[in-house]
């Protein structure tokens, strides 16, 4: 079943959070706030709304995953187009009006407050269904949460305090724009707190299965990336073969089947949902020659990208590329069917988070983990390694998560430099959005942008 974008959350939820107007929800009907939040049915149309607003390719329709590419790249890929936001993004020369940052802000806590708009009224909800929708919009406020405070705050550090400052927590729906909502940011250490207590509760209320909807191993599969991020590798080891265990997903038989698909694959933890009629596929957009949907391919990939793989002559992931009839470039295969859903969590990120975690802590918790590295190379053809490495596992992670959102964040896990930019640098941190500094009387802007 694919998500559907209901009308009355369009008309809800126009607004953004810097916007200073009450909130009216089909004026022309004159329904007031009370009277759409009093029903289990409007409550749960706000919730698959919110999976909708998530999925727009502001946030998870694809910029923040590319912009996640492009400020970790340095010789993998090389920008073409003629968007001057992206373009920043590469050249790590981000500005305070860019247009995707603002985008991305202003989105995920849109997602946000409809996130908490339907946990303020679970007590509408009956039929034992208020657990399941808290579990789901908890799933969905944490990863917002997630994406934002590991772009707008300075790296976690393990074993460090985290009072670096991270993103304003908002807990509460807003309905009435029209009063002061200025707030202060929450450390780093706090955010993350709030993510985790989030993922938990959503792992106890969601239930196995759950459609095309979060289930408690999405939620899982999500804190295990958090605890890996925050590198408390044990607990990241613990949640990752959980889900690897009970889960019910493997590996798609091949690599190419775990992309370009209408349907969730076997491999899909989770996934936001596309199709002709609804959802957004910014990938494509930007990944894509015309062929497929695209512009042209404005992002081609570099002979640095090539350079990573060990096995040029066997590994699937090597080829998984074509020429762009547009420019010549030479783009990226995972991105070639524009109605196909986005995986957002997939078994293999799981098997690697395993993998690292257990090296890491000496442990072989699953599968020793070069045996559970080797298996993911095998799916694709490579040949088997006969070591690891810290190096070689930060490599595998390139080899089968590239280009889908996960470079910048792996880099400042494992405080590695990007280019002559230590991992902790200004440049790779967005800037507050403009909007916000202007609207928000509590806000400090981060430093590198602060004139």
């Amino acid at each position: 079943m694919k998500i559907i974008k209901y009308t009355l959350i369009l008309v809800l939820f126009f607004t953004t959070i810097s916007c200073e107007k009450e909130l009216d929800i089909e004026p022309a009907q004159s329904i007031s706030s009370e009277k759409a939040l009093s029903t289990e049915d409007n409550v749960l149309n706000i919730l698959v709304g919110t999976y909708t607003e998530a999925g727009e390719d502001a946030t998870f329709g694809g910029r923040t995953q590319i912009i996640a590419d492009l400020l970790g790249n340095t010789t993998q890929m090389s920008w073409g187009g003629t968007f001057v936001d992206p373009r920043q993004f590469n050249s790590k020369s981000v500005l305070v009006d860019n247009a995707f940052v603002e985008e991305v802000w202003g989105n995920s806590y849109e997602v946000i407050n409809q996130a908490n708009l339907v946990i303020d009224n679970l007590e509408v909800i009956t039929n034992g269904a208020a657990d399941i929708a808290e579990g789901e919009a908890k799933f969905l406020r944490a990863l917002m949460y997630f994406d934002l405070v590991r772009h707008f705050g300075k790296p976690y550090v393990a074993g460090a305090s985290n009072t670096q400052l991270g993103v304003p927590l908002r807990l509460n729906g807003i309905i009435d724009y029209g009063i002061d909502l200025s707030i202060a940011r929450s450390t780093v250490e706090e955010v993350y707190t709030q993510i985790i207590t989030d993922l938990n509760d959503a792992f106890s209320k969601l239930p196995a299965t759950n459609d095309v909807y979060a289930d408690k191993y999405a939620a899982e599969a999500l804190l295990a990336k958090v605890y890996f991020q925050q590198g408390n590798y044990a607990a990241a080891r613990d949640a990752a073969d959980d889900v690897i265990l009970y889960s019910g997903h493997t590996l798609a038989p091949t690599y190419s089947g775990a992309f370009n698909n209408d349907v969730d694959s076997v491999e899909d933890l989770f996934a936001f949902q596309v199709t002709s009629q609804g959802g957004d596929n910014d990938f494509i957009t930007f990944y894509a020659s015309q062929d497929f949907g695209g512009r042209q391919g404005d992002i081609d990939l570099q002979i640095g990208f090539f350079n990573l793989f060990d096995d040029a002559a066997n590994d699937e992931r090597y080829s998984f590329t074509y020429v762009s009839s547009d420019t010549g470039g030479t783009l990226t295969s995972k991105y070639t069917n524009q109605f196909a859903n986005i995986s957002v969590l997939r078994i293999a990120d799981m098997h690697l988070v395993r993998a690292e975690s257990n090296f890491r802590e000496g442990t072989s918790v699953g599968l020793p983990p070069l045996d559970e590295v080797n298996a993911v190379r095998a799916r694709s053809n490579a040949s088997a390694l006969i070591a690891l490495t810290l190096d070689v596992l930060f490599n595998e992670r390139q080899l089968e998560l590239s280009f889908e959102g996960q470079l910048i964040h792996d880099i400042k896990r494992t405080q590695k430099n990007v280019g002559a930019l230590s991992f902790d640098a200004e440049e790779l941190i967005l800037p507050i959005p403009q909007a916000e500094m202007d609207t928000n009387n509590l806000m400090f802007q981060n430093t590198g942008y602060v004139k």
